[in-house]
């Protein structure tokens, strides 16, 4: 236990295994030790400024930068980024879009975390899908098709009794696509709207 209570030992077992964000479980595991142990580890680190608090639970070394993108699908998982954000990432939208916007199959949940909002939305696990892997500096995120992201938006939109967008580029999205993942939602509306709007 000595041995672990080393700050050296710890900072280099944790970046040997690459681990960019982790929980007290990930170092009972990595470590061998008990649950009591895991937790006063990271809680005397954090204490020094050795390890920053991500959220409840969640921890990653005092320097390093972890990457937005990456860290919208750890936050709350499942979850894939969707909505106005990956509308703006895929330049189907014109405007700048800071809040991140994701999707999950669980409840609607905020988090405000390292200077960043992150926001998700929940939505049917039938229609969990329509999103692919994408890189942002070396770490792999999930993020929506544009397609998936624009019948996400308007999905949610119409059943909180708000307009579809109207101001987008139609040339970014596939009609085909966008109305068999719409098809997913079994929603006879939204099913509509896409197909009027996408004409």
């Amino acid at each position: 236990m000595a041995k672990l209570l080393n700050w050296a030992f710890f900072y280099r077992k944790l970046k040997e295994k690459n681990l960019v964000i982790f929980t007290p479980l990930d170092i009972r595991r990595i470590f061998g030790v008990s649950k009591v142990a895991a937790t006063f580890l990271v809680h005397r680190y954090t204490k020094r400024g050795l390890l920053k608090r991500v959220k409840r639970g969640m921890y990653t070394l005092y320097d390093t930068a972890v990457p937005d993108l990456y860290l919208a699908n750890k936050l709350y998982e499942p979850s894939y980024i969707s909505l106005e954000f990956a509308l703006s990432y895929h330049r189907v939208i014109p405007e700048t879009v800071y809040e991140i916007t994701s999707v999950t199959t669980k409840s609607t949940r905020h988090f405000n975390v390292l200077g960043k909002v992150f926001t998700y939305r929940k939505i049917k696990k039938e229609a969990f899908s329509g999103y692919s892997i994408n890189q942002q500096r070396g770490f792999t995120f999930f993020i929506a098709e544009p397609e998936k992201a624009f019948v996400d938006l308007t999905y949610l939109l119409i059943i909180n009794n708000k307009k579809p967008i109207s101001r987008f580029d139609k040339k970014k999205i596939n009609p085909t696509k966008a109305l068999r993942y719409a098809k997913l939602f079994n929603n006879k509306k939204l099913i509509r709207i896409i197909k009027t709007t996408l004409k």
